[in-house]
């Protein structure tokens, strides 16, 4: 017997065989279709997926024989894999010197072989898809090709094996990262809040104390202060919100009667607001959503549409419409429009287009937490300017009417 030689690459090969992470794994079906299927095309009762191993020969999967591993220095696949041949065909091992006398010619009447090597696309030999009968035997050029097809495939689902284990290094990766972001989030809330909570009230009492004797350009800087401190304090509110509102999602869906919720809403953005009108569609009847979510879509895009509208009397409504898989939402109004040149980049984080009617400049948070929230209920928005003024804020979300 000769037993296999050693790749001049092996140090690299062994490493692309473990990157897989297939070296005891347990069956499955996949790779068991194709040894059965070779098997069949070839009529031999043996046929496996081998990786060959630092000392031993892994059979990923094992068609017609119990065990899944044999020694590396006795492998047929040992001495496939250092060929430059596309497939080693033995027809009788028991007249090759180099199998005449191994075990598995001896014990496990392992006679005929061919093997055909699983090459990566690095170019490196991964181990093979071969089979064994217990007699001499041959193959046609149809049966070669077709192993040489199955050979590929079982690469591809290697690759497959390979893509997905680094999506879910990746996906582990994001979760830890935006974890960790919400903590820093909760950290920056507590540390941050409550000094600017204190400094707001001790301005409000330097402004009563000094009351009369205080120069007007004194009490500016001290409004300056004052909106400086509750500026930053929405940017950490609004921090808060975008990195909650995974959990907001997870919250359960209900059943909303559609005109009880659109006043509710009116309720919620329209306590201290100069004069609006504000319309929706009605007598929709009920709808099954999550009602948490989509008060917070609908209250940032109303608030906005508010707090930077430049009309007199503000014209707000909240179009529905619905089909057998989605809700529609369309809120429009009379405001002064978004420029095309901004449209792309609105819901970007952090974006801000200018200061509102009362001078106050947003923290680029809010639509930005919007579309997050319309895409985690596998929605789409997007904001459309007409050439007659406003803006027009549509999307849909998912229906699901359990």
């Amino acid at each position: 017997m000769i037993a296999p030689s050693t790749p001049e690459n092996e140090k690299q090969r062994q490493l692309a065989v473990e990157q897989y992470q297939l070296l005891d794994s347990l069956p499955e079906a996949s790779y068991n279709e194709i040894t059965a299927l070779a098997s069949y095309i070839t009529d031999a009762p043996i046929s496996l997926i081998t990786l060959l191993d630092k000392d031993r020969n892994f059979f990923k999967s094992h068609f017609g024989i119990p065990f899944n591993e044999a020694p590396r220095d006795l492998s047929f696949c040992g001495h496939a894999i250092v060929s430059n041949d596309p497939i080693t065909i033995i027809p009788d091992a028991r007249a090759d010197e180099r199998f005449h006398d191994n075990p598995l010619v001896l014990e496990q009447n392992a006679i005929f072989y061919a093997g055909v090597p699983l090459v990566n696309p690095q170019g490196l030999r991964l181990g093979t898809l071969c089979i064994f009968d217990t007699k001499p035997n041959s193959l046609n050029e149809k049966q070669i090709s077709i192993l040489k097809v199955l050979a590929n495939q079982v690469v591809v689902l290697f690759e497959q094996r390979l893509v997905n284990l680094k999506l879910e290094k990746l996906k582990e990766e994001l979760l830890l990262r935006n974890e960790n972001l919400k903590k820093f989030a909760n950290v920056v809330s507590h540390d941050l809040k409550s000094p600017l909570a204190n400094i707001t009230a001790l301005i409000d009492l330097v402004e009563q104390d000094e009351d009369g004797k205080t120069s007007p350009e004194s009490l500016e800087y001290l409004q300056y202060l004052k909106s400086s401190s509750n500026s930053l304090r929405d940017y950490i509110d609004g921090l808060l919100v975008f990195y909650s509102n995974v959990e907001l999602i997870e919250s359960n869906k209900e059943h909303l009667q559609f005109d009880d919720f659109m006043e509710h809403i009116e309720n919620l953005c329209f306590k201290n607001t100069e004069d609006v009108v504000f319309t929706f569609t009605p007598e929709v009847g009920e709808v099954f959503v999550n009602k948490s979510a989509l008060s917070q879509i609908l209250v940032n895009l109303i608030t906005n549409a508010i707090k930077y509208n430049d009309k007199e009397e503000t014209h707000i409504s909240v179009n529905f419409s619905q089909d057998e898989t989605d809700y529609f939402f369309e809120v429009s109004d009379n405001g002064p429009g978004i420029p095309a040149d901004k449209l792309e980049f609105i819901f970007d984080l952090f974006a801000v287009l200018g200061e509102d009617k009362h001078k106050n400049k947003g923290t680029g948070i809010g639509l930005t937490t919007v579309k997050k929230l319309v895409e985690s209920m596998g929605g789409k928005i997007q904001v459309t300017a007409p050439e007659n003024g406003g803006s027009i804020f549509a999307f849909n979300l998912k229906r699901s009417d359990n």
